[in-house]
């Protein structure tokens, strides 16, 4: 009979002690790596789509807000500022490119963000289909929004009030059109559906027309046959004028030409203008931080249940090796050496440890799966289930040691086995 199959059956022949033993060492497995993987897809997601801005330009209010709004598109915003106040910051000799965006509607729980081109340019998005967008009201949708809604070219939708999804259609009188659909980015480009700033400045103000026309709304919806020119409206969408010293953004994206930008450029913005300016990497920095305590918490939780897991380990064998002393002494007497003997316990020991690790690592995936079902829902991002890593072979390495630590302390008794003695006992 091989070892191997008897440990198996000896294994299995005291469920309860391999239950118990089981349930620690996959909480603890699971625990480690659930956190693991979490902490650095997130910290991979946030390097990745902070990575093209040095710094962001907003209305005064938290830094760390003005950031998840305008750059991780997970917030909302501080508020609005005006054009012709960060025209200057355009021109500035720190400033390689400057990217103004506005936002302020949805589709279907979808960002729409006015932007220029180049602000794809910057996340190397290309276009799988269609064309960029050149007149208002048209979009290019991520591939995520695309896939989510089943969006195709030539389709068109209208918006609704705020960031979330309300289902109020509130700019029926400028549906936006698809002309374009990006290819994956795996940054946050893939949830938005991208249009050109004068969309976002025409819908608003347009609704601020209409609600001097009609003196009210009725359910966020400007309904058109209070003010009987719909036609009017349709031809004239594109005309419609918005005053220069009104123009508002909602922040300015900026990558500088030289460190010393950094260094000088958000102070003195922050000093001496009534807007505010955020660095994306410091704030995730001190983000992670705030996060990176809470993740060391939790790894400590799952030593501690990982010393008592081999702990159980070692007093589950210890029990099963005195409470098997007439089997092992008979395995002796039909030719088993000694070491055999000690190889058929750690085998016991290390299967227990391949399980546990096998389903601790199964719940952890499993965790990280609803965490990405909730992400997805609420701020459209979402986690990859990704096969082992490093990392955790390394977790697996440090579980069998402790197996075997535990199951060699536990079978010391092995050496001293009285054959005659305990068989003549029995």
């Amino acid at each position: 009979m091989k070892l191997s199959y008897l440990a198996f059956k000896n294994l299995v022949s005291k469920p309860l002690n391999l239950l118990l033993s089981l349930m620690l060492l996959s909480l603890s497995v699971s625990l480690v790596t659930f956190v693991l993987q979490l902490s650095q897809q997130l910290g991979g997601q946030l390097s990745k789509n902070i990575a093209p801005f040095d710094m962001v330009v907003g209305a005064k209010g938290s830094p760390l807000q003005l950031v998840l709004s305008s750059v991780l598109h997970v917030d909302v915003p501080t508020g609005n500022i005006n054009l012709k106040e960060v025209a200057s910051l355009q021109k500035h000799p720190f400033v390689q490119t400057a990217i103004p965006v506005s936002y302020g509607d949805n589709y279907k729980g979808f960002r729409i963000l006015g932007t220029e081109a180049g602000y794809l340019k910057h996340y190397d998005a290309q276009l799988s289909e269609g064309t960029l967008f050149e007149k208002p009201f048209e979009v290019v949708a991520g591939i995520n929004v695309a896939q989510q809604l089943g969006l195709k070219i030539g389709d068109s939708f209208i918006s609704s009030h705020g960031l979330a999804s309300t289902g109020i259609e509130a700019h029926d009188e400028h549906p936006f059109i698809i002309k374009g659909i990006l290819k994956p980015t795996g940054t946050v480009v893939d949830q938005l559906l991208v249009t050109n700033l004068e969309s976002i400045w025409l819908a608003h103000d347009h609704e601020d027309e209409g609600s001097k026309e009609e003196g009210h709304h009725e359910g966020g919806t400007i309904h058109k046959e209070d003010h009987g020119h719909e036609n009017n409206h349709k031809e004239n969408a594109e005309t419609l004028e918005v005053h220069e010293e009104e123009k508002e953004i909602t922040s300015l994206l900026v990558k500088f030409k030289s460190p010393l930008g950094m260094v000088q450029l958000p102070r003195f913005i922050n000093e001496n203008t009534s807007m505010q300016a955020a660095l994306p990497g410091f704030e995730v920095q001190r983000l992670v931080r705030l996060l990176g305590s809470g993740v060391q918490t939790i790894n400590g939780i799952a030593l501690a249940i990982l010393l008592v897991s081999g702990l159980s380990i070692f007093i589950s064998l210890l029990k099963t090796i005195r409470e098997r002393k007439q089997e092992l002494a008979l395995l002796r007497t039909y030719g088993l050496r000694t070491g055999q003997l000690l190889g058929l316990a750690l085998l016991e020991g290390l299967f227990l440890a391949l399980i546990g690790f096998a389903l601790g690592w199964l719940f952890g995936r499993f965790g990280i799966w609803g965490v990405s079902q909730y992400m997805q829902n609420t701020y459209g991002y979402g986690l990859q289930i990704k096969a082992p890593e490093p990392s955790e072979i390394y977790l697996l390495g440090l579980i069998l040691v402790l197996a075997a630590i535990a199951t060699l302390l536990a079978s010391r008794s092995i050496f001293k086995l009285n054959v005659a003695k305990t068989l003549s006992d029995a």
